[in-house]
């Protein structure tokens, strides 16, 4: 498949099955064997085969029920696409520990898809994870700095 045919892809997996709530369409998109890999460590394990994946997307839509993204540039070079966005959607559930607030949120990511005979096999997901957080009430600037208070105090690390 040719480079344009691979963006197709990649916009189809937001606009027919991501955007819409439609997991069972994940099939049309990815590979039974696809790897998702978090950009933020810790936020999220990788993703092995198209259960996992399956299960990422039930998860996000618990957390965000009304999930939209929006893709700003989408760029393709080879067997691989890059997909700049901006997401939305209302904290409706838990989000790191951080129980639903019902504040609705704007955050944005750049993504990357290797796609191997028109489906997606691997996808590397970077999102503003940090100001995500923020926007749910989270300040990691406290956690850090009250981890170092407690550090420098001589108390154990939580």
């Amino acid at each position: 498949m040719g480079i344009e045919e691979n963006k197709d892809v990649v916009r189809g997996l937001v606009t027919e099955c991501i955007n819409p709530y439609r997991p069972d369409l994940l099939e049309r998109f990815v590979g039974d064997d696809v790897r998702a890999h978090p950009g933020t460590p810790g936020t999220a394990p990788d993703t092995d085969g198209i259960g996992q994946l399956q299960d990422a997307v039930h998860r996000i839509r618990g957390t965000f029920p009304d999930l939209h993204i929006e893709f700003e540039q989408v760029i393709g070079e080879g067997d691989l696409v890059a997909a700049r966005w901006t997401a939305t959607g209302t904290h409706s559930g838990p989000l790191a520990g951080v129980p639903a607030t019902g504040r609705a949120v704007r955050w944005s990511g750049t993504d990357v898809y290797r796609l191997v005979e028109g489906r997606i096999v691997e996808w590397w997901r970077n999102d503003d994870a940090v100001w995500l957080l923020h926007q749910v009430g989270r300040d990691l600037a406290d956690d850090a700095t009250g981890a170092r208070r407690r550090t420098l105090a001589g108390e154990p690390r939580p």
